[in-house]
């Protein structure tokens, strides 16, 4: 701990030293605002320049949605707030090897540009266009994927469906009681790991006083930017269209006693306290219907002889000779290292979580007929085609596959919270966004 406190001490006379060289360098002249320390996170900093930079971009994005803004000191708070949870999550994404390599990082910027679209390069000059740097737009889209991917690898494990839960699904499908899909609201006040009785205690009165300025009439939206602890918060809470069956079960208890406009009691939970506004309601499906994937792909294994590297390096030339007209079939029998290598790579028809989740997120990811960058899994580096995609009927053993996995995502949310409470308080967070 000293040794951290040492650091950051060092770090803020050396932005005071710059200042102070910048200062006696330009005598006579206006004074020039000076970067400082807003947060330390551990080894690592946040300053002043950072916060206003994603705070220029949240105010923005908060105008463009109509939501009316905070007192700027609120928000302020919440977005240095919001970007120490990310510093967590990057550190513990690099402490634990998770990595986005530059080939990933483009094809999601060319998805990016498509979902707009919009070419590359056409994307790239509207966001310059809009005063974001390209570069740091670019990092900024890194930092989600890692913090994405570190979700999905610690939330997963500490998710358990029962097989009584299930049954419960499915009778409940059968019946027609899971056909409703909601656009919510909410507001996350999130109490710490080790919360003592009397912190409870103010975070329920203050969940209760803002609950009550709910029934006085001011905006929801605005008071999720200035108070919510969730990730959504900075764009005023909103949790988008869900079926029920794939929102937590608190969530969607509550909102099946909500009219369109209303607004829970405070709900409690072990992360903290909730309010949940219904905004509309509609009629959906009971079971999702399952989207089944033809792939193929060629595997290269990682081993004492064979670098990461090197299989990167090989997998590469390959995908160039399938893009100069070679047949990826006759190329998967010549070079995977796996058991389909025989039938030219055929995985067959792939259900949703057949694969490893890596597979299945660059899977996902393809158009048919294309074909991936090099992809790393536990397995090694896959080169991945989608020969072709349809919806199917299932069999009752399938159907039991696809009810535990909306009930995962179900609790994906909560889970994910639970766990991100318990990372942020492990953290060593000093905040100094107000000045002693």
């Amino acid at each position: 701990m000293i040794w951290l406190l040492m650091r950051s001490m060092l770090l803020s006379l050396c932005l005071v030293g710059v200042a102070m060289a910048q200062m006696a360098a330009r005598p006579g002249r206006e004074p020039v605002a000076v970067d400082r320390i807003v947060a330390v996170v551990n080894d690592e900093v946040i300053t002043l320049n950072e916060l206003h930079a994603r705070l220029e971009a949240a105010t923005a994005q908060l105008q463009k949605q109509g939501v009316a803004l905070p007192a700027r000191d609120v928000l302020e708070a919440q977005m240095l707030e919001r970007m120490v949870i990310d510093r967590v999550q990057l550190q513990l994404a690099r402490e634990t090897g998770l990595r986005v390599d530059d080939a990933q990082l483009e094809q999601a910027l060319q998805r990016i540009a498509a979902n707009n679209k919009l070419s590359p390069a056409q994307f790239r000059a509207a966001l310059e266009k809009d005063g974001i740097a390209y570069a740091s737009f670019r990092e900024d889209i890194r930092g989600e994927m890692m913090i994405a991917r570190l979700r999905e690898r610690e939330v997963e494990a500490r998710i358990f469906v029962s097989e009584s839960e299930i049954d419960h699904y499915l009778a409940n499908a059968a019946a027609g009681g899971a056909s409703e899909e909601y656009q919510l609201a909410h507001i996350l006040l999130r109490a710490p790991e080790s919360a003592s009785p009397e912190q409870i205690q103010k975070l329920r009165a203050k969940a209760e006083q803002i609950l009550d300025r709910l029934h006085k009439g001011e905006d929801f939206a605005q008071l999720a930017a200035a108070y919510s602890d969730a990730p959504d918060g900075l764009q005023g809470g909103n949790l988008g269209w869900r079926p029920s069956e794939r929102l937590p079960s608190m969530f969607a208890e509550a909102s099946a006693k909500l009219n369109v406009g209303e607004v829970t009691p405070v709900l409690r939970s072990s992360n903290g306290f909730h309010l949940i506004k219904l905004l509309a309601k509609r009629g959906g499906g009971a079971l999702p219907a399952v989207q089944q994937t033809h792939a193929r792909h060629i595997l290269i294994k990682v081993n004492e002889v064979v670098s990461e590297n090197e299989a990167r390096h090989k997998l590469e030339a390959l995908a160039e000779r399938i893009r100069h007209g070679e047949s990826f079939a006759q190329l998967a029998k010549l070079f995977s290292q796996d058991g389909s290598a025989a039938k030219g790579g055929d995985l067959g028809w792939i259900y949703p979580g057949d694969t490893v989740p890596e597979f299945e997120r660059a899977m996902n990811a393809l158009a048919p007929g294309q074909v991936s960058t090099p992809i790393q899994s536990p397995f090694g580096f896959h080169l991945i085609e989608v020969i072709e995609r349809r919806l199917q009927d299932v069999s009752s053993d399938r159907r039991r596959a696809a009810a535990r996995q909306v009930l995962r995502e179900r609790k994906r949310d909560e889970a994910y919270q639970d766990w991100l409470r318990q990372a942020r308080d492990r953290a060593y967070v000093e905040l100094r966004l107000v000045e002693r």
